[in-house]
């Protein structure tokens, strides 16, 4: 199946052709990327607002079926049960998210559709100790809009930074941003089983909010400042 879909997805794009800003591709310059980020500050935070999101998005896909499981524990959930509400929260709402902040950013701008998209995830995250208790239904509900939000910026963090850097080192900032962000990703999945050690299931993914939280804060701070303007053809 994922080989299937890899080839439709190589289909999808060949027809894609460069757009009119295409510069000639140089090469990796991590030290031009560092400097960019120290001397441009929409730049930092466009780069911080997309570590707060990497800080929730990966742990959550990685813990959201044992978060379920723990849930719904005493009603015996099948197999079946869970692999369908994590494909349906992860795959499905998760596409449409990205679809739809896509089509909202070029029109309401990228800050305001990431922030959205980060307190959304992060208030599904704040009420996730409640669904844990819940009926079937409103836990269901929570992690598909919880599945929908949390991706649904995740294009847009990359977007920016084209539309921020220097062309030529744009390729850079991009590899370093997604360097900085995976990386992050490793804190934040390994502690999830510890705030479970600590608090069990019910709290153990209240941590994640912290970086949707602070991500949003670092992009509501880039849209005051003038270089917004060159976001999203001027809607920031």
């Amino acid at each position: 199946m994922t080989s299937t879909l890899a080839v439709l997805a190589a289909g999808s794009v060949v027809r894609v052709r460069n757009g009119p800003a295409a510069v000639a591709s140089p090469p990796l310059d991590v030290s031009a990327a560092l400097r960019a980020l120290a001397r441009h500050r929409p730049l930092r935070l466009a780069t911080f607002g997309y570590l707060g999101h990497m800080w929730e998005l990966y742990a959550l896909w990685s813990w959201l079926s044992a978060f379920f499981v723990a849930a719904r524990q005493a009603h015996r959930p099948g197999m079946a049960e869970t692999g369908t509400v994590t494909f349906a929260a992860i795959g499905v709402a998760g596409l449409l998210g990205a679809v739809a902040a896509g089509r909202l950013a070029d029109r309401l701008g990228r800050t305001a559709v990431t922030s959205g998209a980060m307190l959304i995830s992060a208030a599904c995250c704040l009420a996730s100790p409640l669904a844990f208790g819940a009926a079937l239904p409103v836990l269901v509900i929570l992690l598909l809009i919880w599945g929908a939000s949390v991706i649904a910026d995740s294009a847009q963090f990359s977007a920016a930074v084209t539309e921020l850097a220097e062309p030529r080192y744009a390729g850079s900032v991009l590899a370093l941003q997604l360097a900085l962000g995976f990386t992050l990703t490793i804190v934040s999945i390994r502690l999830v089983p510890v705030a479970v050690d600590v608090a069990g299931w019910r709290y153990a993914l209240l941590p994640l909010a912290a970086g949707p939280l602070l991500g949003t804060v670092a992009m509501l701070r880039l849209r005051r400042l003038p270089a917004a303007r060159s976001l999203a053809n001027g809607r920031r």
